[in-house]
């Protein structure tokens, strides 16, 4: 091999080489550009999640703030809730819930697209609502009770009636016989398993755990919104019906695109939303039917306010602590009166005191002193005690009469 030929062979390698490197750094540059843009659209992402997120829960304090003002209410009427004295007016829709797991693809499917139209015809503002109730089975048991008391006096009748036809001497049509069986062994059928109901509806009535989900909507309208001429509150009222009326239909409309089946709620149903709202812990035992029936009108609350119970309390423990000091006051200035009594009477009688023990102490030293000695110390002690007595005498005498003024 010659030179020429050496060189162009290190020539090609040379340029190959030159290739490779030039195809490597534009390969590094594509794998840098699209770790640059795949950083940037996590950092997006991220950016908008924190934003999304942000207005979650502005939104979510929107409405905690709105369902108070929604609990907030002067009256209900024509199927509308009242506030601030006839300037806003509320009605609800009721929503029947559905089972979204349990349907198919193409129902779910079905069911977003309704949704998203639902979404999309709201003009105006409006509160969704969830409400927690304890199922109450007491309704329907008194309803399975009378249905099964009417099937008892039915089978009776029945049975009646065919001891009377077994007991008549006329002819008897087999074929009417026949038929009478057989409606007397339905009836009894009927009435077993009327009777099967209803204790496993009384079991079920004791399990206080049974919950059931209720959901609203609730539409707001403004007196407010009302621009064009003067109207009273009778006609402001009938405007408020009205609008609310086409929009909550417009909605139930909606609403049946996704499957949901709903109503608006009347009075009465408005007053058991607001009922349950109110009294929670009452509603499960003293239902809207029986505050009504005993001519409960207010239905605000059927708790003592908490500040008056708090109130109440304040005033027992006062009581109750005023009790005790009043009886430790007493106990001890009878224990003083008693002392002081005691100390009186000892200083009263100290001077006595002193003589008896004084003349004790001489006749126990009888012995020692002599007995002659000893009468004669006594009778001293004796004439002194006399002194003393007739000197206090005295005083005492003087006292009265310059009490009484006399000489």
């Amino acid at each position: 091999m010659n030179n020429n030929q050496l060189t162009s062979l290190l020539q090609s390698l040379l340029i190959i080489m030159g290739v490779v490197l030039a195809v490597l750094v534009i390969i590094l540059f594509i794998v840098l550009i699209k770790k640059a843009k795949k950083n940037k659209s996590t950092t997006d992402k991220k950016a908008e999640a924190v934003k999304k997120e942000g207005k979650t829960t502005q939104t979510a304090q929107y409405n905690q703030q709105s369902v108070f003002d929604f609990m907030e209410f002067d009256k209900i009427e024509d199927n509308m809730i009242i506030q601030k004295e006839g300037f806003k007016y509320l009605m609800v829709i009721e929503c029947q819930g559905i089972n979204y797991d349990l349907m198919s693809g193409l129902e779910k499917v079905s069911v977003e697209q309704g949704f998203i139209q639902f979404l999309n015809t709201l003009r105006h503002s409006i509160q969704i609502y969830t409400q927690t109730r304890t199922v109450n089975l007491g309704s329907s048991l008194s309803n399975y009770r009378e249905k099964v008391e009417e099937i008892k006096r039915r089978l009776e009748q029945m049975n009646a009636r065919y001891d009377e036809i077994l007991h008549s001497r006329e002819r008897i049509n087999p074929t009417e016989i026949q038929r009478l069986q057989y409606e007397i062994i339905k009836q009894r059928n009927l009435y077993d398993y009327g009777v099967d109901i209803v204790n496993a509806t009384e079991k079920m009535s004791l399990n206080r755990n049974i919950l059931r989900k209720y959901y609203y909507i609730v539409v707001p309208y403004y007196a407010e919104d009302i621009t064009i001429g003067k109207y009273d509150k009778e006609e402001i009222k009938g405007l408020a019906f009205s609008e609310l009326y086409t929009n909550c239909q417009s909605m139930i409309q909606s609403l049946g695109a996704c499957s949901i089946n709903s109503k608006i709620l009347n009075s009465r149903e408005l007053a058991e939303l607001l009922y349950v709202a109110y009294n929670r812990d009452e509603s499960e035992s003293y239902e809207l039917e029986k505050a009504i029936r005993s001519g409960y009108n207010e239905l605000y609350t059927t708790s003592q306010d908490v500040l008056d119970k708090k109130m109440k309390e304040l005033d027992e423990v006062i009581s109750e602590r005023a009790k005790v000091l009043a009886n430790s006051v007493i106990r001890d200035a009878v224990i003083e009166t008693k002392k002081e009594r005691e100390i009186r009477e000892k200083e009263k009688e100290m001077n006595t005191l002193v003589d008896e023990m004084a003349k004790n102490m001489i006749s126990e030293s009888e012995g020692r002193l002599g007995k002659e000695l000893a009468e004669k110390s006594i009778d001293k002690i004796d004439k002194k005690q006399a002194e003393k007595e007739e000197k206090a005498n005295e005083e005492k005498t003087k006292k009265i009469r310059r009490a009484t003024g006399r000489k």
